[in-house]
């Protein structure tokens, strides 16, 4: 038995030429059979066709690349929730960019890992020029760390905190991501201070009030875009509260912060250069494939913690004599360059470019809440903030609420995210797909409220 190429090396494109366009069949295959944003059916009818194409995962023998790729591809993408088509818009779930794809496969193939310099010489020169380039945007010499996405982001800011001051009490609004309080709970902190946020933001005054309470240390967390309805907190007036109180500020940034590239948008994002570290997060409005998420920080000093030796990896020596030192970059040892995805995007759109996708999602959802809002049938909980819009149909209960959701989903024909505001029970459409048209916002609302009259639960 022969053994199969590899993906790199001068052979490697050679081999996956022919196999790329296996997967492209198949995956346009599987996208045409699925009809729709997400595969009919409901939770047993889509582990009934996965076992049915898939059942015999490890055959004694087996049954060749082009097969296992067309049958486990195409059964992957038959039974996907596909953030590229319309009506596919519940949660901070973006459909990636095609170039950031291809980028993505170029990093599989070559396969570095950003454990040491030996391993991935170009990629971690590369990581350093970005992360510096995007820690830029907010601070002069500001600094960033690339991670798996926001919730990584928060617990190495609260780690960060934890090494710099002690024991931080951490204080935030009760709109604040849970990754938050799981942070704490890993890193041994007390219970985060929750102070309201009853209109979506947190409490200013309950804010101080909190601050004048408690003990030192404190770390206070403020978010900008919320995963239920987007909302940015006051971010100005939180850093003056901040600095009343001496307490560091973090900002959780993981949906809003790309605003940063857009010149329509950036000033939404005032006060956040006064934070000292900030979650960001590309795999939401930065059109990534999953993982592309940042931790920003105001100075690179503050990542010393971070600081650990292997001797296999980073011996002293080696250092000494200038191999860059990559341990401190990451709690991660093994690591893939998912620099590489975020760089290409970067250089091919520009500024300009990386602007006219956010400015465009930011529309989209401003007409779904103007449609909704002129619509007699149905209810806007706000105009939104960013692209999360909330509705519901007039006069419906939340039972009602939760059954049209699941019932789109088992249908198939839209996947609508749901939350809670003002005590009720909403809809939520997360914007992300600049491709969106006039007619499908329409079409999303009409196929929600037919769905509304099929019945209600019992």
């Amino acid at each position: 038995m022969h053994s199969p190429p590899l993906a790199g090396g001068t052979a490697g494109p050679a081999a996956l030429r022919p196999l790329l366009d296996v997967v492209l069949d198949a995956l346009h295959q599987g996208a045409k059979t699925r009809g729709g944003p997400l595969p009919p059916g409901g939770p047993e009818a889509v582990a009934r066709r996965v076992h049915d194409a898939a059942h015999d995962i490890l055959p004694t023998h087996g049954t060749g690349a082009q097969e296992a790729l067309t049958t486990l591809v195409r059964a992957l993408a038959e039974g996907a929730a596909d953030p590229a088509e319309p009506h596919c818009a519940a949660h901070l779930h973006t459909p990636p960019l095609a170039l950031a794809t291809a980028a993505d496969l170029a990093a599989s193939a070559l396969n570095p890992s950003l454990d040491s310099w030996d391993q991935a010489p170009a990629a971690s020169a590369l990581e350093a020029l970005l992360t510096r380039t995007l820690g830029q945007e907010i601070w002069p010499h500001g600094d960033a760390l690339i991670t798996t996405g926001g919730t990584e982001s928060n617990q190495l800011a609260l780690l960060l905190a934890r090494e710099h001051h002690g024991p931080v009490q951490v204080v935030c609004g009760a709109h604040t991501h849970h990754s938050i309080h799981r942070a704490a709970w890993l890193l041994g902190l007390p219970e985060p201070v929750v102070v309201p946020a009853p209109t979506g933001t947190t409490d200013l005054a309950a804010l101080d009030d909190a601050l004048t309470d408690l003990h030192h240390p404190l770390l206070v967390v403020a978010t900008a875009g919320t995963t239920d309805t987007g909302a940015i907190d006051p971010l100005p007036a939180i850093a003056d509260l901040c600095a009343t109180h001496h307490a560091p500020l973090h900002v959780d940034a993981a949906y809003g912060g790309p605003l940063l590239f857009s010149d329509r948008h950036r000033h939404r994002l005032a006060g956040i250069e006064r934070a000292h570290t900030v979650t960001l997060d590309l795999h939401k409005l930065g059109w990534q494939p999953v993982a592309a998420g940042l931790l920003a920080v105001a100075d690179p000093h503050h990542l010393n913690p971070l600081g650990h030796t292997a001797d296999y990896l980073n011996a002293d020596d080696d250092t000494d004599a200038g191999l860059p030192d990559l341990l401190g970059r990451s709690l991660r040892t093994t690591r893939r360059p998912d620099v590489l995805k975020i760089a290409v995007t970067l250089r091919a759109l520009g500024r300009d470019g990386l602007a006219h996708l956010i400015d465009h999602v930011h529309t989209h959802a401003r007409e779904l809440a103007q449609l909704i809002d002129q619509h007699h049938k149905l209810e806007l909980y706000e105009h939104p903030a960013l692209t999360t819009v909330l509705f519901r149909p007039r006069d419906a209960t939340d039972d009602t609420v939760a059954h049209i959701r699941r019932t789109l989903l088992t249908n198939g024909t839209a996947v609508l995210g749901r939350a809670r505001a003002d005590g009720r029970l909403w809809l939520k459409a997360t914007l992300l797909n600049p491709h969106l048209t006039p007619h499908d916002l329409h079409t999303l609302l009409e196929t929600t409220l037919s769905t509304s009259t099929e019945g209600t639960p019992r």
